[in-house]
């Protein structure tokens, strides 16, 4: 065992003893090599079963980053292009004035329609051709490319059915396909995860304090604008078995182990898969759109389709990282500058990501020293 594995192992157990968290995974790979595969804990309360490598979380938003790198996959192959507009592939979208948006616009959260409808419902999110309908049909709330803001759920059907119209696949299939097949990980890898599998996944909790929390914030805030509250990440809500059958690509349900890799092979270190070219890496993670984001109100930089940087870490070249968070606490991104993929995965839904700070900075810190 490696001196990294043992860190991060200790580091991770102490979380589960503590009581911060109740299960949890960490991967880690250098340079195309795994470093760390830690778990603790357990993935069901329940029951008692334990965590393994295997064990597949849902993560919400972490699935951001699979659904960008299949965007980026098809770019590399030419069925589309960044500056392809979407009513090209998809003309009812073109409805109220959208039709200047461009796939980069999705991909960077400027395509000004981070809102579903005020009464879209957890079984609306499951009807793939009904939220598809509603997003085309949606009103801007500004001119495409001139602000930012979160493009929480909207973002996931937005590259879904440009990818559905362009391949004539459901983008679970192509991401299977083109991604999770290739890397090995089709069976950790997944936005809908079929019944038969549901058995594998961790159980999702609430932290304590989560639902007062929600209960006492202004009903006027724009994220409440953009979902209504019975949308919003919850244990509830991601441990029903049609939202976990369903392929909401805005979020995905993975190992760390497995969206690991998959960073890795988006660096291009791998030996045996490459995913896309160097050339298109740079252009991928370079910051590509930024602003105040009009939905949460916070200062925010895009990549195409990936957040920038790691939160709470001061590592050197952390700045560099590309990935995506999850909301409760979980997080996932590459690092050209250091040739890290990391990922951890939890089931303990907190409000902080204080875990990711953690550990990450034991990765950064042990990535500086050699």
């Amino acid at each position: 065992m490696n001196e990294l594995q043992k860190q991060v192992q200790q580091a991770v157990g102490e979380l589960v003893e503590s009581g911060a968290e109740r299960g949890i995974q960490v991967a880690v790979y250098r340079h195309g090599e795994p470093v760390v595969d830690a778990v603790a804990g357990v993935a069901d309360p329940e029951t008692g079963r334990p965590v393994t490598s295997e064990t597949v979380f849902y993560n919400f938003s972490i699935g951001k980053g699979a659904t960008a790198t299949v965007a980026h996959v098809l770019v590399e192959r030419g069925v589309f292009g960044y500056d392809t507009r979407v009513v090209e592939l998809w003309p009812e979208f073109g409805a109220h004035g959208k039709d200047g948006v461009t796939v980069r616009h999705v991909l960077t959260h400027s395509a000004g329609v981070p809102g579903v409808p005020p009464d879209t419902t957890p079984e609306d999110l499951c009807d793939w051709e009904k939220m598809c309908a509603a997003i085309a049909d949606a009103e801007p709330w500004w001119e495409p490319g001139t602000e930012v803001g979160y493009h929480a759920y909207t973002f996931g059907y937005l590259v879904g059915e440009i990818v559905r119209r362009a391949t004539g696949k459901p983008i679970s299939e192509v991401l299977r396909e083109e991604v999770a097949g290739p890397l090995g990980v089709a069976d950790e890898l997944y936005f809908g995860v079929p019944v038969s599998e549901h058995g594998r996944l961790a159980r999702l909790e609430d932290v304590e304090g989560a639902a007062q929390m929600m209960a006492e914030m202004p009903q006027d805030l724009p994220m409440f604008r953009a979902a209504p509250p019975s949308l919003y990440p919850t244990a509830e809500l991601g441990n029903r078995p049609d939202i976990l059958a369903a392929d909401i690509p805005a979020g995905g349900k993975t190992s760390a182990r497995a969206i690991a890799r998959m960073y890795s092979a988006v660096l291009g270190d791998l030996a045996d898969v490459r995913l896309i070219s160097r050339d298109r890496l740079r252009e991928a993670t370079a910051v590509a759109a930024s602003g105040i984001d009009q939905v949460f109100g916070n200062p925010s930089s895009w990549a195409l389709g990936y957040s920038l940087g790691v939160p709470g870490t001061t590592g050197a070249g952390d700045e560099h990282a590309f990935g995506m968070a999850g909301a409760g606490g979980s997080y996932a991104y590459g690092n050209p500058a250091t040739g890290i993929a990391f990922a951890l995965t939890k089931n303990r839904l907190t409000m902080d990501f204080t875990a990711v700070t953690e550990i990450s900075e034991i990765v950064s810190r042990a990535a500086t020293n050699g």
